[in-house]
């Protein structure tokens, strides 16, 4: 991209999260660490939910592709960051900046609405349980995953033309671990002023249409619960939403905060703290957290592995 007294751009210098050698070496361990557990929990659940026919439900098929997204999610980031923490060229090539950041937003979009079905999902299974598998069928399911996929792309590709439809000059440094739209707003010359207000509205929007759909679905679901007489009936009811509150709390609270802030020196360089929150630590715990307070998901794993011991066992 060129202009006036500008250069042609050919790469972006990722400044990281540190420029302490000795720490790098660190942060590469800790984070190769978190990017294998957050493949192997993951594609477990996939795994899981696709192979076990307990499973084989509505609220399992968003949680197989919201755990598909966090995989697509991480890697999407994860490797050129630990490459940077060996290499003294901390760089990104254009193409490579450009498809990081479409990715980036179409994938955190496409999870903000898959958490909106989830919720959904609860709300038709609590709240109207005898037409739950005629509201919820596999086709409606496919299709609003379709739906989300699609606008989460589409959205992506525009904010990223965008922002790459402006001219670039000076120092052509990152203050982020990845191509992310607020730092790379710092180093342009152009008018930022149409590219911020597309930014605001689509992350506004985004944000509170899917959390409007949560809120409304768990503000029905309680009322619902509340009319439940018997505390086994509640808990269990309860119990079925712990898992995706946790998830959405995480998720959206880290979100909020990063970007429906002006972008600044200060905001970009709290938001690199913010981040390492839901590109890293909210993918590898969404598979944890439904193993550990879903009963369904912890006998589908017992399951699988006494079949394992009893194939071996018999081989």
């Amino acid at each position: 991209m060129s202009s006036q007294n500008h250069t042609i751009v050919m790469e972006f210098a990722l400044l990281g999260l540190t420029n302490n050698p000795v720490l790098e070496k660190i942060l590469f361990g800790i984070f190769l660490v978190i990017y294998l557990i957050t493949l192997a929990g993951n594609l477990c659940m996939i795994i899981l939910i696709r192979t076990n026919s307990h499973l084989q439900t509505p609220m399992y098929f968003f949680l197989s592709h919201l755990s598909f997204v966090d995989i697509c999610y991480s890697s999407n980031i994860t490797p050129n960051m630990l490459y940077n923490f060996l290499s003294d060229q901390k760089t990104i090539s254009y193409a490579g900046c450009f498809t990081q950041c479409l990715l980036f937003i179409a994938l955190v979009i496409t999870e903000f609405y898959i958490l909106a079905s989830m919720a959904l999902d609860r709300y038709v299974a609590i709240c109207n349980p005898l037409h739950y598998s005629t509201i919820m069928s596999k086709n409606i399911c496919i299709s609003l995953v379709t739906v989300h996929y699609t606008y989460g792309f589409l959205n992506g590709l525009s904010e990223t033309l965008l922002t790459f439809h402006l001219s670039f000059c000076g120092s052509l440094e990152i203050n982020h671990f990845y191509c992310a739209d607020p730092p790379l707003i710092m180093l342009t010359c152009s008018d930022t002023y149409v590219k911020k207000m597309a930014m605001f509205i689509v992350a506004g929007f985004t944000l509170s249409s899917s959390l409007f759909i949560i809120v409304m679905s768990y503000l029905f679901i309680i009322v619902a619960i509340l009319r439940i007489r018997s505390p086994e009936g509640k808990h269990k009811a309860f119990s079925t939403c712990g898992s995706h509150l946790t998830i959405v709390t995480i998720f959206y609270g880290t979100l909020f905060f990063m970007y429906l802030r002006t972008p600044s020196k200060k905001s970009v360089e709290d938001s690199k703290i913010i981040a390492v929150f839901y590109t890293f630590l909210s993918p590898m715990l969404n598979p944890v957290i439904y193993s550990l307070k879903n009963k369904d998901v912890i006998q589908a794993v017992q399951q699988m592995i006494k079949v394992n011991l009893f194939h071996k066992i018999t081989v």
